[in-house]
């Protein structure tokens, strides 16, 4: 299934992915009497991703769904899910990336944090910030939780994924690398674009086997495969759920591979007029303007 928030004139709404069209899953639950308690549940992404199974058996519906979809055409696509209550991201987690950015290859996960300010969604505006003359992108896998979970053995990691996103962890190079902290140079607004939509953990026969790019104004400057994951998902969810609680929609994003920006001769940073799009196979294209902020 692929899962999204979409905007009709000034209402938002989750739905399903339906071909061409999009169910809008609270209607239908409202409508229909054995599934009208989900209807609640299908308000927020958090626990819709909570709901996956109940969602399964309203598609079963079939042709009485018809009343509740709305044409892809005819919708604006928001960020997937814009009210995570951890969005965590693992720096230095492709060697080749650990290398170009002359840093030792890190023997456990690096870990850093974003705001839930810091998303925005396809077709919305990266906007560089006053501070930084130096901000870059980097592609991403992004996990998406679905079940709560601490001291998550490896073994049983995968049950806890709900989808998969793409992502884009822009950072602001000059203020990451000003001391020691990097939150001041990762976390600042419109700086976790992702989307389109959270792709099912069924869709995806193996999330280590994904080719990943990224284009700036239609020229490849990433090109890699999340097969070179130097931590992989089983092993990050663990590691993390030692650390913290991981509940429903929480976002993982896994790192990036080569090519970024700072490391190239000479360094490529995002400038206004600049269009970032980001790709996954099996997941789909996130692509983003930039502008000056205001």
């Amino acid at each position: 299934m692929r899962l999204g928030t979409f905007r009709l004139s000034n209402a938002s709404f989750i739905g399903v992915l339906d071909g061409n069209d999009v169910i809008d899953l609270a209607a239908a639950a409202a409508a229909l009497p054995r599934y009208r308690e989900a209807q609640t549940a299908f308000s927020d992404m958090r626990t819709t991703l909570a709901s996956v199974e109940t969602i399964r058996g309203l598609l079963k519906e079939g042709p009485v769904l018809g009343p509740f979809k709305r044409p892809l055409d005819q919708l604006k696509i928001q960020a997937p899910i814009a009210n995570p209550n951890k969005i965590i991201c693992i720096g230095l987690n492709y060697l080749d990336h650990a290398i170009e950015s002359h840093a030792e290859v890190p023997t456990e996960p690096v870990i850093f944090t974003k705001f839930r300010t810091s998303i925005t969604g396809p077709g919305q505006p990266i906007r560089l910030p006053r501070i930084s003359k130096t901000v870059d992108y980097e592609a991403e896998l992004a996990v998406v939780i679905g079940k709560t979970g601490k001291r998550i053995p490896e073994e049983e990691a995968m049950e806890h994924v709900a989808a998969y996103t793409v992502f884009n962890d822009v950072s602001a190079r000059d203020l990451q690398n000003r001391g020691s902290q990097w939150t001041k140079g990762k976390a600042l607004d419109t700086f976790a674009p992702l989307g389109p939509y959270l792709v099912t953990r069924d869709e995806i026969a193996d999330p280590h086997n994904l080719a990943i790019k990224l284009e700036l104004n239609g020229k490849l400057m990433q090109n890699s495969s999340t097969s070179q994951l130097i931590f992989k998902i089983p092993q990050l969810i663990s590691f993390l759920s030692e650390l913290v609680t991981l509940e429903p929609g929480d976002l993982i994003a896994t790192g990036t591979p080569p090519g970024v920006g700072m490391a190239r001769k000479p360094p490529v940073f995002l400038q206004p007029g600049d269009t970032v799009k980001v790709s996954i196979a099996g997941l789909g294209e996130l692509v983003n303007p930039v502008v000056a902020d205001s």
